[in-house]
């Protein structure tokens, strides 16, 4: 019998799968996923989908950690939007845009705490985050709320905030999205984003949060799936030598773990195929993979077997595996003594968590204009855009706090469009009663800035509250701004128009 091709080598297919996080569908572990981590797979990422509730998450990370010594558990949890443990609700802590706006290093750092203590306490050793991403692009379709802000220095020094508080908790932090994803004005769920700049203003407008992050001792880092001509060519930073093994690692001095973003987005899948994309990666410095929600345990079989197979044939060298493998070990070890006490155990969330989140969603709510009081029976009028991705479908808005049959929602697009009648609707159903106007982003839609026009044509009285990135304002009238739409960030808004007490 001749002796097996080195394709089919188990060491190779063990190292590969070391480096894995394949999410999984359900709300309860499957016998494929338990399988592979008791044969070395190294974690894996967990999505709204698979969350009912806390206890149910508790139960269901609980049950991966029976298959394998502290395996990497991952959440894309960056609060504020971007939600998954809240995706049902909504997040209890608001984003960074709502941090930056505050502007209290301290407040970032404590929210981040309860938030990685939350996580700590459900199982979760490893958030995919904090965004720590420049956006100088007002208009960015991806990025606006999840930054803290336009501004380098201060966008730094709340990444070095986030990461030290969740850290603080026993949680892995991963800084993204490098070299940076604020500038961009196309999301890479779609297509590759090219930031066309010099290395110089790379090095004075994009990079310090990085830096500041490792300084920080942040664990992991995220390249984004943007190319940047001057450092990656053709490339985009998530497959570019240069910019991982050449800038992350050796100008920024960074020594852990190099996560990939979700290699099914279009920008890599797309030209390369979601297998081909992960053998580029690896190649390139990443040292651990992981694919979006909606991803099976084909994708990620077919991830493994390329990789395998890449390092038999020499197209990767087996040491750049075993190197990953070794850098992901030490981040397991990390978790397992950072875990706290009782984890185990645990199934609920700390007490004081939505405190420290409402308190700061309070503090990033800003008025301007005179509100109407008392406020009565208001019609709120919720101008909905277009999901995002990277957001998902959580809910979002004051609907709680008003009476029911008090909600009219209009959709838009982000071109303009005719929504007179929509509008007139509106205006009918406000007769008598005080008319709320709830955006989100309308800077980046036409049509929504068309309702809110027409309505404030109408209504003069009418209040206008952005729960998005407050770029555009129209002319007159009261205006609250809350930089987010967490649902911490919705009851600060409802409390300071009166429809709920504080």
């Amino acid at each position: 019998m001749s002796a097996p091709t080195r394709h089919d080598d188990p060491g190779l297919a063990r190292l590969a799968d070391a480096i894995l996080i394949p999410p999984f569908g359900g709300q309860a572990a499957p016998g494929w996923v338990l399988a592979a981590l008791r044969d070395g797979l190294g974690g894996v990422t967990v999505f709204g989908p698979n969350i009912a509730g806390p206890a149910q998450l508790a139960d269901l990370t609980a049950r991966l950690r029976s298959a394998a010594a502290e395996p990497l558990i991952a959440i894309d949890e960056e609060g504020g939007d971007v939600t998954r443990i809240g995706h049902l609700v909504g997040s209890r802590y608001p984003g960074n845009a709502a941090l930056g706006a505050v502007d209290d290093v301290a407040l970032t750092r404590a929210v981040y705490r309860a938030l990685g203590a939350d996580l700590a306490a459900l199982g979760i050793n490893v958030d995919l985050a904090p965004s720590v991403d420049v956006n100088t692009a007002a208009d960015n379709p991806v990025i606006g709320t999840r930054s803290f802000g336009a501004d380098t220095d201060l966008v730094a020094r709340h990444a070095a905030a986030a990461v030290t508080g969740l850290q603080a908790a026993g949680v892995a932090a991963c800084a993204k999205h490098f070299p940076g994803h604020g500038s961009t004005r196309i999301d890479t769920h779609d297509t590759i984003a090219t930031v066309d700049v010099s290395p110089q203003v790379l090095a004075r407008r994009d990079l310090p949060p990085f830096t500041a992050a490792i300084a920080a001792g942040v664990r992991a880092v995220m390249p984004g799936h943007l190319r940047v001509p001057q450092l990656t060519g053709d490339l985009p930073a998530s497959l570019s030598p240069a910019a991982q093994t050449g800038l992350l690692r050796g100008g920024l001095g960074f020594t852990g773990v190099i996560v990939s973003d979700a290699l099914e987005m279009r920008a890599v899948s797309g030209p390369f195929g979601i297998a081909e994309a992960a053998v580029l990666a690896v190649a390139a410095g990443t040292d651990l993979l992981c694919f979006g929600r909606d991803q099976d345990r084909d994708t990620y079989l077919a991830v493994r077997d390329a990789l395998a197979a890449a390092a038999a044939s020499g197209r990767i060298p087996p040491r750049r595996l075993e190197d990953a493998a070794a850098r992901v070990a030490d981040l397991r070890a990390w978790t397992a003594a950072a875990a706290p006490d009782g984890r185990r155990s645990a199934a609920r969330q700390p007490a004081d968590g939505a405190d420290v989140g409402l308190a700061a969603a309070r503090r990033a709510v800003r008025v301007s204009g005179r509100l109407p009081r008392p406020i009565g029976r208001p019609v709120l009028v919720e101008v909905v855009p277009p999901a995002n991705i990277a957001v998902g479908t959580v809910p979002w808005g004051l609907e709680p706090w008003v009476p029911a049959g008090s909600i009219i929602r209009i959709g838009v697009t982000a071109a303009a469009g005719d929504h007179v009648g929509d509008a007139n609707r509106a205006l009918a159903a406000a007769a008598g009663r005080t008319l709320v106007v709830v955006v989100r982003d309308a800077h980046r839609y036409p049509a929504a800035r068309d309702v809110v026009t027409r309505l404030l044509t109408a209504r003069p009285d009418a209040v206008v509250v952005e729960m998005g990135l407050p770029v555009w304002r129209p002319p007159g009238g009261a205006y609250v701004a809350t930089y987010g739409a967490a649902g911490a960030s919705g009851q600060a808004a409802a409390e300071a128009l009166g429809l709920t007490a504080s």
